[in-house]
């Protein structure tokens, strides 16, 4: 694979940029090698500035489920930017944004529109303290909620590459980043995902001192990693006897697991739901929303405050609204449930030929492969994978015109867009990729 014009163009970056790179995780450092520049995209395909062309399971780390460039999103764009780019002031669209949210997902009475989702689970933090009068949080090891000071604790993602050596037990919470107080992440409780004694041990130290517990309902910053049977349910009762609240962090899992996300799939239902991602259509915007007792405490009704200079961008909520349209058409949620089976099924397959053992976590159209022979319930687990061999697979897969996520603690992305023949070719370079790295 020729690649010198990014290998120039990142040489450049990296005079100008921290890493070369605006995100970690781009910088390729995940797999030992230098990133691609890519660009353009068009519905399952991304391209580098090189030519090479690879089927795409990043998707932009998750947004893009119709695949890049879709008509009709790009036609909503290009019809809000004709009228302003912005104009700090509501606009009907927000509300229809809003509506559909609060249509998806029955536990949201009311929601607000960010730009990130960083800024969603931090917002969502600060209610919980206020609407509790307590400061601890409680956080499962491996999951990331984006980089606020308090969540920047046994994190997932791109922190994780970055620190392997954090333990997943439970601690207090310790920073994972220079620059974070000790104090402030103290705050910060650390339990292992899909640890119920742990979780309970947590209120027990900490008695009436517990505000909320933060979960992704579906960790996929650690990779995909599912939740147990009755691990949400029962974080849902804990959270109810112990008048905590329970905020679920769907930035990945809404409107990706099921329309209604994790809640609809699992029938759990949190008390705040921070929303990213999908939701953006590819633009940056973020949302969270919950029952309106809760919600209602924000600015200006309330006291706790919270506001942002393009919350609500136009462009981003036409983009948002058309995506959310699009999924709602029928058979939507079959025919990604079906292409993430296939594309399973197949790579599961293709590691057996190869007598490379992995085990493979798949909920809807997310899944990763873990080279490992042993289940993977937690960051602990996945802290045991076999990261070198991931690697030579990354390289492997990419030679081959497969585009994965640089680091082993990332998901695959299926989108609309994928079709039977990019799920065909991805399997085959699995084979040929397995056997390379055997």
């Amino acid at each position: 694979m020729v690649n010198h014009k990014s290998t120039a163009a990142f040489s450049h970056a990296c005079r100008v940029l921290p890493g070369g790179v605006n995100s970690p995780v781009r910088a390729f450092g995940g797999v030992d090698i230098e990133p691609l520049f890519i660009e353009s995209a068009q519905g399952s395909r991304i391209r580098d500035i090189d030519g090479n062309e690879f089927i795409d399971y990043v998707g932009s780390w998750g947004p893009m489920i119709l695949g890049h460039a879709h008509p009709a999103v790009l036609d909503a764009i290009h019809r809000a930017v004709d009228k302003g780019t912005s104009f700090g002031a509501p606009t009907e669209a927000e509300t229809e944004l809003a509506e559909r949210i609060i249509g998806a997902f029955e536990s949201i009475q009311k929601v607000r529109l960010v730009s990130s989702g960083t800024e969603a689970v931090m917002t969502a933090i600060r209610l919980a303290r206020a609407f509790t009068g307590r400061d601890l949080i409680v956080k499962m090891a491996g999951c990331y909620h984006g980089h606020s000071d308090s969540l920047l604790v046994a994190a997932g993602s791109g922190v994780a590459e970055a620190e392997r050596r954090r333990s997943a037990g439970a601690n207090p919470g310790l920073p994972s980043s220079p620059g974070v107080p000790s104090a402030l992440a103290a705050l910060t409780i650390v339990v292992p995902y899909n640890d119920l004694d742990a979780v309970g041990a947590a209120f027990e130290a900490h008695r009436d001192r517990i505000a909320g517990v933060l979960v992704e309902p579906v960790a996929a910053n650690m990779g995909v990693v599912p939740p147990a049977e009755g691990y949400l349910e029962s974080l849902r009762l804990i959270c109810d006897l112990q008048r905590a609240v329970l905020i679920f962090d769907e930035v990945i899992s809404g409107f990706r697991v099921a329309f209604g996300g994790a809640q609809e799939r699992y029938g759990v239902q949190a008390d705040l739901t921070c929303l990213g991602k999908i939701i953006g259509g590819g633009l940056p915007l973020a949302a969270f929303g919950g029952k309106a007792e809760i919600m209602d405490m924000l600015a200006p009704n309330g006291k706790v405050y919270q506001a942002g200079t393009l919350s609500g961008n136009p462009i981003a909520t036409a983009a948002a609204n058309a995506t959310l349209e699009l999924l709602t058409q029928r058979d939507t949620y079959d025919r990604l449930e079906a292409t993430g089976a296939a594309l399973g099924t197949g790579l599961t397959q293709a590691a057996a030929e190869a007598d490379v053992r992995v085990t493979l976590n798949r909920v809807g159209s997310i899944l990763s492969c873990f080279f490992t022979d042993r289940p993977v319930r937690n960051f602990a687990d996945v802290q045991t994978t076999d990261i070198a061999r991931f690697k030579r697979f990354f390289t492997a897969m990419l030679e081959r015109g497969i585009y994965l996520a640089p680091s082993a603690y990332e998901a695959m992305f299926v989108s609309l867009a994928h079709t039977e023949q990019d799920v065909e070719r991805t399997i085959q370079a699995a084979r040929e990729s397995f056997k390379a790295c055997s």
